[in-house]
C-alpha cells in the first residue's frame, strides 16, 4: 500500500486538480491533534488519507467501518472504530489522543445533504476537551459537486471539478474549568460548532469584487441555471444576466466618468439587478436611492454622495407618481431613463455581450476600471442625526463577507426560491434578498412592493417560494390575508429591521406551521450582525453573532443589565458620507477605536452567545422597518411652531412597530396644517407624527428637554 498511495495521490491531482493549502499548519500543530473536516462526499476520507503526511488514524463509526466499499481505503489509514452506543469507545479515543497521537474525525457524522454544514455532534468537542488535544480544522471544497456526493438534483454535478483542501491554524478548545458535567459537554459541542463555522467562513473567498462574485457563481452553477425572475414572468439564466449586464456596462462606461458614484432610482425588479451589476462591471460605485423619502430627502442624498448621474425608468416614475420629484432632480443631475438607453446599444456592444457570455473574465478585464475588493461598491442611505441622510459606504468585501457569514450558518441550495419583496435601497433587501441568493445559485423572484399584503402570499404560493425575508410589519400584514396553504413551500422565514412581536411569531407558527427566525443588524454592517438559525435558535433573542465578528459591551449609566454594543468585523462599513462634507468618506471610528462601529443599541449576550436587544440609545424610531430621526422631526416642528416648545418621542405601534408622538406647548394642534407644511418641504410622510399632545414639555435643570420624563408622560396619556 505504501507504493499505491503516491499513485492514488497523483491520480487525484490529475483528475481533480487537487490544491492543498496551508499544509504548514499540520506540521505546526505538533502532537496530540484532533483533525476535524467537513464532510462533502465519499471522496473526503480518501483525499485526507493520501494527502495527510504519514499514515493517518481515522475515527469511524463501527457500522461504517464494516462496509465492504470501505475496505480498499483501509489500507491507506489506521482505523479507530467508535461505537456511538458505547461510552467506553469514546474514552478509548481520548486515551489514544493523550498518547500524543493524531486522529481524523468528521464532526457532522454524515455526508452533507444540504451543501452546507450539517449538525455538529457534541462527541468530537468532548473528545478534544477531555484529551487536551489541539483542533486542526480542514475544509474540503469541490468534492460536493462530484457524483460521489449526496447532492444529486441539488447542485450541478460533474465528474471532475477542482477540489481544494485547506488546512487552518490549530486552535485550543479553551473551555472554562468551572463548567462541569452535562453543561461542559454542551459547551464543548458549541465550541466545536464555532470552530467548524469559522472554518467555513475563513475558507470561502470574499476578497473580490461583486462582479467577480457573480462570475464565480455562474462558473459553479452553469450558464443555463435560472437565477432571477419577477412579475413580468421572463426568467433569466446566469448566461442571460451576464450578457445583458455586459452590454449595459459598456454603455454606462461611456455615459459616466471612471470610478464615478452613480445613483439608481428603481424598484425591486430583475431590471434593477441587471443595472446594479452592470454598474459594478463598469467599475462604478452604486448609490441606491430611497424613493419613499420625498423630494427633499432624495435631493439631500444626491448632494451627500455628490451624484452627477441617476438611472431610472419612465415606467417606474409614472407608476410611482414621482414625475415632479424626478423633474426636480433633473435640474441639477443628469437623469437617464433606461428606455432611452436601449437605442444607444450598438453592434459592438452586442458582440461584446456575446463574447462576455463565453469569456466573462477576459471581457471583464477589457472594460477596464476594475475595482479592488476594498473599494467602495455601494452607498445606502440612513437618517442622520439632524434628518439629513447619511451615506453608508460599503465595500465589495463588506457585502461579500456578510454573504459568506450567512452561508456559513444557514443552508441554501439550487432548489430554493427566494421571494424578495424588500426594496434594493434597503440593505436587508440588497444583501440578504438579492446578493446572497444570486451568489449561492438560489433563484430570486422579485416583487416590487412588500405592502401588497393580499398579493405577496399569492405570489409565494404561485412561485413555490422556499425562503422569505421580511420585517415584523410586513409579516404581520401577510398573516392577516394569506390562506393557510399559501406558504406551504416555505422552508425558512427570516425577520429583521424591527423587533419581532410574539403575536406575529405565534400566528405564523399556528396558522402556517412555520418558525420565524429573527435576526439583527444595521445598514452599517452590511447588514446582518446576528441571526437565529434552525440549528441555533432561542426565542426572544436575535440569535448569535455571525462568524469573525468581535464585540464589546460598554456600560451605560442607569442600565444594570447589558451594555452598549460595539462591533468590529469584515462586514463593518468603510465609513459615512455626510451632507456637510459631501463625497468624502469618514472612516469607521468611535470611542472604542478605529474600525469599530457603535450600534447605539443596548443588548445582553448570554453564556451561549445569544444576543437580546434591551433598547436603543440613539434617538431614532423604526417605523415599518425604516429608521426615522426624532431630532429631524423636532426640527420640522420647531420651524412650524417657532414660539412653542415641542419634542418627539416614540411609542410601540401594533402595525408599524413604532409611532411618533409630538408634544407641543399650545392650546390646540392643527394636524392638517403641519402635514401640509411637511409635504411642502418635500418630507416623506413616514417622518410625520400620527399622534399629537397639547402639553407642557418637561425640562431638566440645565434647560434641556427631560426625555425620560417626557416618555413617561406620553406613555401615561397615550397608552393609559
Amino acid at each position: 500500500m505504501s507504493i499505491l498511495k503516491p499513485i492514488v495521490r497523483t491520480a487525484l491531482r490529475w483528475l481533480y486538480r487537487v490544491d492543498i493549502k496551508g499544509k504548514e499548519y499540520f506540521d505546526q500543530a505538533g502532537d496530540k491533534v484532533l483533525i476535524v473536516a467537513n464532510h462533502t462526499s465519499f471522496l473526503d476520507a480518501l483525499l485526507l488519507a493520501v494527502f495527510l503526511p504519514g499514515k493517518a488514524t481515522f475515527a469511524i463509526n463501527t457500522y461504517i467501518a464494516k462496509q465492504s466499499w470501505l475496505k480498499p481505503f483501509l489500507g491507506f489509514v489506521n482505523v479507530y472504530a467508535i461505537d456511538p452506543t458505547n461510552p467506553l469507545s469514546t474514552k478509548g479515543l481520548i486515551r489514544f489522543l493523550q498518547n500524543n497521537e493524531k486522529a481524523v474525525i468528521f464532526p457532522e457524522g454524515r455526508i452533507t445533504v444540504t451543501g452546507s454544514l450539517m449538525k455538529i455532534y457534541q462527541g468530537p468537542g468532548m473528545v478534544a476537551d477531555k484529551s487536551g488535544a489541539k483542533v486542526l480544522p480542514v475544509r474540503i471544497d469541490g468534492a460536493q459537486y462530484t457524483p460521489f456526493s449526496r447532492l444529486k438534483n441539488m447542485v450541478r454535478l460533474r465528474w471532475f471539478p477542482k477540489i481544494t483542501v485547506t488546512f487552518l491554524p490549530s486552535v485550543e478548545m479553551g473551555l472554562d474549568e468551572g463548567i462541569k458535567g452535562r453543561a461542559r459537554r454542551q459547551v464543548a459541542g458549541d465550541r466545536m460548532t464555532e470552530i467548524m463555522t469559522n472554518m467555513m467562513f475563513e475558507t470561502t473567498t470574499y476578497q473580490q469584487t461583486l462582479f467577480d462574485g457573480l462570475l464565480h457563481a455562474r462558473e459553479i452553477h452553469g450558464n443555463k441555471h435560472v437565477i432571477v425572475e419577477d412579475i413580468e414572468r421572463q426568467p433569466m439564466t446566469y448566461g442571460e444576466v451576464l450578457l445583458k449586464t455586459s452590454v449595459l456596462a459598456r454603455v454606462f462606461s461611456r455615459q459616466t466618468a471612471p470610478k464615478e458614484t452613480v445613483g439608481v432610482l428603481l424598484p425591486s425588479m430583475v431590471g434593477t439587478s441587471i443595472v446594479f451589476f452592470a454598474l459594478q462591471a463598469a467599475g462604478k460605485t452604486t448609490a441606491m436611492l430611497n424613493f419613499t423619502v420625498g423630494a427633499d430627502g432624495l435631493r439631500k442624498a444626491c448632494e451627500t454622495a455628490k451624484l452627477k448621474t441617476v438611472y431610472t425608468s419612465h415606467r417606474f416614475v409614472d407608476n410611482a407618481g414621482l414625475n415632479e420629484v424626478v423633474d426636480e432632480l433633473a435640474q441639477t443631475l443628469n437623469v437617464i431613463y433606461l428606455e432611452d438607453v436601449k437605442p444607444m446599444v450598438g453592434l459592438m456592444d452586442k458582440l461584446y455581450g456575446l463574447f462576455s457570455k463565453w469569456f466573462p473574465h477576459t471581457a471583464y478585464k477589457m472594460l477596464g476600471n476594475k475595482a479592488h475588493h476594498n473599494d467602495p461598491a455601494v452607498v445606502l442611505f440612513t437618517s442622520g442625526s439632524e434628518g439629513t441622510p447619511k451615506g453608508v459606504v460599503l465595500s465589495h468585501a463588506n457585502l461579500l463577507s456578510n454573504r459568506v457569514q450567512l452561508s456559513a450558518k444557514i443552508d441554501f441550495n439550487q432548489q430554493d426560491v427566494v421571494l424578495n419583496v424588500l426594496p434594493l435601497f434597503h440593505s436587508f433587501g440588497l444583501t440578504a434578498g438579492t446578493l446572497l441568493p444570486m451568489f449561492s445559485g438560489v433563484k430570486v423572484f422579485f416583487y416590487p412592493s412588500p405592502l401588497h399584503y393580499r398579493i405577496v402570499p399569492e405570489i409565494a404560493y404561485d412561485v413555490n417560494a422556499t425562503i422569505l425575508f421580511g420585517t415584523n410589519t410586513f409579516l404581520k400584514g401577510y398573516s392577516k390575508f394569506a390562506h393557510p396553504y399559501d406558504f406551504y413551500s416555505l422552508r425558512y422565514v427570516f425577520a429583521g429591521a424591527e423587533k419581532l412581536q410574539d403575536e406575529v411569531r405565534n400566528t405564523w407558527s399556528e396558522k402556517y406551521g412555520i418558525r420565524i427566525f429573527e435576526g439583527y443588524g444595521a445598514t452599517e454592517t452590511s447588514p446582518v450582525l446576528s441571526i437565529n438559525t434552525p440549528m441555533a435558535s432561542k426565542k426572544g433573542s436575535v440569535g448569535q453573532l455571525l462568524p469573525k465578528l468581535e464585540s464589546q459591551l460598554q456600560p451605560v449609566p442607569g442600565i444594570d443589565d447589558g451594555g452598549r454594543l460595539f462591533v468590529k468585523g469584515p462586514n463593518v462599513m468603510l465609513g459615512y458620507l455626510k451632507h456637510d462634507n459631501p463625497g468624502v468618506i469618514e472612516p469607521t471610528e468611535c470611542e472604542v477605536g478605529k474600525g469599530w462601529y457603535d450600534t447605539g443599541d443596548i443588548v445582553t449576550i448570554d453564556g451561549e452567545g445569544y444576543v437580546s436587544i434591551q433598547g436603543r440609545a440613539k434617538r431614532f424610531a423604526k417605523i415599518g422597518g425604516e429608521m426615522v430621526s426624532l431630532t429631524y422631526v423636532e426640527t420640522l416642528a420647531s420651524a412650524f411652531w417657532p414660539t412653542e416648545p415641542s419634542a418627539i418621542v416614540a411609542l410601540p405601534d401594533a402595525k408599524k412597530g413604532e409611532q411618533l408622538v409630538l408634544v407641543v406647548e399650545t392650546d390646540s394642534v392643527d394636524k392638517k396644517a403641519f402635514l401640509a407644511y411637511c409635504r411642502a418641504q418635500g418630507v416623506g410622510e413616514i417622518n410625520v407624527p400620527k399622534t399629537y399632545l397639547a402639553e407642557k414639555v418637561p425640562v431638566l435643570g440645565t434647560g434641556k428637554t427631560d426625555y425620560p420624563g417626557l416618555q413617561q408622560m406620553v406613555e401615561t396619556k397615550v397608552l393609559g
